[in-house]
């Protein structure tokens, strides 16, 4: 009986814990005082919980312990032979993989597969989300991948992944049987010559397609390679060795890029289901002068940009897209411009026309006059003796350095009133042959570009407006006391020697408010003497900027961000500039030697070799604009939706 009580009092539960008398640091039986450890695999990083980086860890086998919940998986700078089917298909959940530099080879695929076309599981209203991969998963791009490793059941059960990099490989047609779901897909820098039918068909989300740098010609690609893809809005197929466009074309695409390849000729009838393309890109082909008939973009109503760098074209295409704006055609034969060559596109706002062979004989005096929205005007490195008339009135730019240019004359820069920037870089312009009042018009000029030139002293009556003059690389040997009276805006000057002078480095001084006459000090001997005397001037050491006068610490000589006190005004008033140049900066210890305006704080240029001029250049921007990552200028993050 009493065995019995005491057993039934140990099965009883006790009374209730006082509040406050547990120990809250103690673990309860069932509980664990940490949570539990997140599943990575070894040697990889999971900086989130949908996120397991593996890169550049030398892998040969693919990692095990992967969490069912990763989203993003990269796997680039690695030595994998193989992707497992059985690995990836767990990984429902997955949305980007990234396969660069890896050893996967593909002879165990046998021979390019065929996909059976499948109905698209989003409907013409469908958005899909862009679904960028973390930055710093991606890193470089540098993979040796093929196919070997890449069965044709792969990417069975990786339904979600909307971006898939297989880019710098060694595959050598497209993979087989890729995800339904993919929105970007990488596969630049490849050896890929052919393109399965039908290997595209079901992937009808897809927004973002990159073949650039691969082996594809006419052969390998066939009316249906891209005609499935109905959200396909960017298609990179630049450095390849296609000899024609490809057909099939979808009408979403906003950009192509065929830079680079080996098109003769463009037809309009493989045009004509691209009615929304909006860039299209043809730079370094071989269209020669037969290669764009005329109507050939006719298709095109709503095309933006036409780039034809590098294609030997003797004269600018005719019956171009009306509504087009920029006209890209530097590094080309043309010679001739007449009088309705242009006047089909009346919206161009940028014309490019740099490096042909245009002489002013041939070129009309209304070639430029149906232009009336033309902001950008580019006729740099042609043959040019004197300024094209009939200029547009709302020109912002004019660029004609190195052509050969022997005189100014009002009349051609008459109703220029709009125009910021001109060069005239790089021809035989000397100051007798600029015309009185050719600056006249031009109230809005800010920036003046007469470098390398045979000027001998400053041009008389500048532009009050203006803010940025280059005179380096001319004959200048002296500034007289009224060269800058007519520019109080005045903020950088350029008068580097043609034989390098001021120390061998060129300088470039900043001015503001040349109203007081106070002019700067004498140059270098190798630049000639000054007109004018002297003025006097505080002691050279306390023209560096000091403390004492300005309240502030002396710049650092080697400073990339030195500034520049105003000249003619006393030292430590008036406001201050900084040096407008895109190269490191010092103070010249030489300016100290004197004591004039330009000694107080100028700067030398240090980037660039002696009587190389700053000016601006256009035609560069227009090379190429393949990005690896397909993030170049043309990218769809920069055109998307551009009206």
């Amino acid at each position: 009986m009493r065995l019995s009580l005491l057993l039934l009092l140990l099965l009883l539960p006790g009374p209730p814990p006082t509040p406050g008398m547990e120990d809250a640091a103690f673990p309860h039986l069932g509980e664990s005082s940490q949570p539990p450890p997140r599943a990575c695999p070894p040697r990889c990083s999971c900086p989130r919980a949908d996120t397991v980086d593996c890169n550049g860890l030398d892998l040969q086998v693919f990692p095990d312990n992967i969490t069912r919940a990763a989203q993003h998986l990269s796997l680039q700078n690695n030595q994998l032979q193989e992707l497992p089917y059985n690995e990836l298909s767990r990984l429902s959940s997955l949305r980007t993989l990234n396969l660069h530099n890896n050893l996967i080879s593909s002879e165990a695929l046998g021979g390019p597969p065929v996909s059976a076309p499948l109905p698209p599981s989003c409907g013409s209203g469908c958005q899909p989300s862009d679904g960028d991969l973390p930055a710093y998963l991606w890193g470089e791009a540098r993979a040796q991948l093929s196919n070997a490793g890449l069965p044709p059941d792969a990417f069975h059960g990786s339904e979600a992944v909307v971006i898939l990099s297989l880019s710098s490989n060694r595959l050598s047609y497209l993979p087989p049987s890729l995800p339904p779901s993919l929105e970007r897909l990488h596969l630049q820098n490849n050896l890929i010559s052919k393109v399965p039918r039908g290997a595209l068909s079901r992937q009808t989300h897809l927004r973002e397609l990159y073949l650039q740098h691969n082996q594809l010609t006419d052969s390998g690609l066939d009316a249906t390679t891209f005609s499935k893809l109905h959200h396909l809005e960017y298609l990179d197929l630049s450095h390849n060795r296609l000899a024609s466009v490809p057909a099939g074309l979808p009408r979403t695409l906003a950009v192509l890029h065929l830079g680079r390849n080996r098109i003769r000729r463009v037809e309009a009838a493989r045009l004509r289901g691209a009615r929304g393309l909006r860039y299209l890109l043809l730079q370094h082909n071989q269209l020669g002068a037969t290669g764009l008939p005329a109507g050939a973009l006719r298709p095109l109503r709503g095309l933006h940009t036409l780039h034809l760098y590098g294609n030997g074209l003797d004269r600018v295409p005719l019956a171009l897209p009306r509504r087009l704006r920029a006209l890209v055609l530097p590094h080309n034969h043309v010679t001739t411009l007449g009088a309705r060559d242009l006047a089909g596109t009346p919206g161009l706002a940028e014309l490019n026309l740099a490096y042909n062979r245009l002489v002013s004989a041939r070129v009309h005096r209304r070639a430029f006059r149906p232009l009336r929205a033309l902001r950008s005007l580019d006729l740099a490195g042609n043959l040019l003796t004197r300024l094209p008339g009939g200029l547009p009135g709302g020109l912002h730019t004019l660029r004609l350095q190195r052509n050969q240019l022997r005189a100014l004359e009002p009349e051609p820069l008459a109703g220029l009133d709009q125009l910021r920037e001109l060069s005239l870089a790089h021809n035989r312009l000397r100051v007798g042959d600029i015309g009185p009042g050719t600056w006249h018009e031009l109230q809005a000029l800010q920036v003046l570009d007469l470098s390398h030139n045979e000027l001998s002293f400053v041009p008389p009556d500048l532009p009050e407006a203006l803010e940025e003059l280059h005179l380096q690389g001319n004959r200048i040997s002296h500034v007289g006391p009224e060269a800058f009276l007519s520019t109080p805006r005045l903020r950088a000057l350029f008068l580097r020697c043609p034989g390098g002078g001021w120390g061998e480095q060129g300088k470039q001084a900043s001015h503001d408010q040349h109203r007081t006459g106070r002019l700067p000090g004498p140059p270098a001997p190798e630049c000639g003497g000054y007109s004018g005397q002297p003025r006097a001037g505080p002691d050279p050491a306390a023209t560096h900027n000091s403390t004492s006068a300005t309240g502030r610490e002396p710049p650092s000589p080697e400073g990339s961000s030195s500034v520049a006190q105003t000249p003619g005004a006393p030292l430590g008033h008036g406001p201050r500039r900084r040096c407008l140049s895109g190269a490191s900066t010092r103070l010249s210890q030489a300016s100290r030697a004197w004591p004039g305006s330009w000694g107080q704080g100028r700067c030398v240029h240090t980037q660039g070799a002696p009587g190389e001029t700053q000016a601006r250049s256009s035609h560069a921007r227009h090379a190429d604009h393949t990005s690896p990552a397909g993030r170049g200028p043309h990218s769809p993050h920069k055109w998307r939706r551009q009206q």
